[in-house]
């Protein structure tokens, strides 16, 4: 499974996030593509540790079983639902700025000597969780803008 962690899979993300457009396509869901910049930057945020959340009730109940679920080695379904710190209402255009912030945090896995973090739903998860999930968020946003 592949990992932020990991120098090749930061590559092929970055890549990934350059290839985005303006009028990229979306291939599902309600996001603009400013604001699923807008929302991955802030994931990214959140996994390196620069923002902090608590784990929501919900999550203490199902959390841990709905993670396991999620790191299965097969890409995040098409429309699942987002937790409600990480709904983006803004709509002015971040494309530019948002790759540019995004790949710059993509950058700082690499230096990353933290364990994990706690995720508002999955509770808190080990340093490898969080690089799977991080992998796999990317790339279903990634997917979602055709990238």
């Amino acid at each position: 499974m592949k990992t932020v962690f990991e120098q090749e899979t930061r590559n092929e993300l970055i890549r990934r996030i350059q290839s985005l457009q303006e009028n990229s396509p979306r291939q599902w869901g309600k996001m603009s593509l400013s604001q699923m910049l807008r929302h991955c930057t802030q994931f990214e945020e959140m996994s390196l540790g620069k923002k902090k959340y608590k784990q929501a009730f919900l999550g203490k109940l199902f959390g841990k079983l709905a993670l396991k679920n999620i790191l299965r080695d097969k890409p995040l379904k098409k429309n699942l639902p987002t937790v409600p710190e990480f709904r983006i209402k803004e709509k002015e255009p971040y494309v530019e700025e948002g790759k540019k912030n995004w790949i710059s945090l993509i950058g700082e896995y690499e230096l990353l000597s933290t364990e994990g973090f706690v995720h508002p739903f999955f509770g808190r998860m080990t340093k490898d969780q969080s690089g799977y999930w991080s992998y796999k968020h990317a790339d279903h946003h990634l997917r979602q803008f055709s990238a």
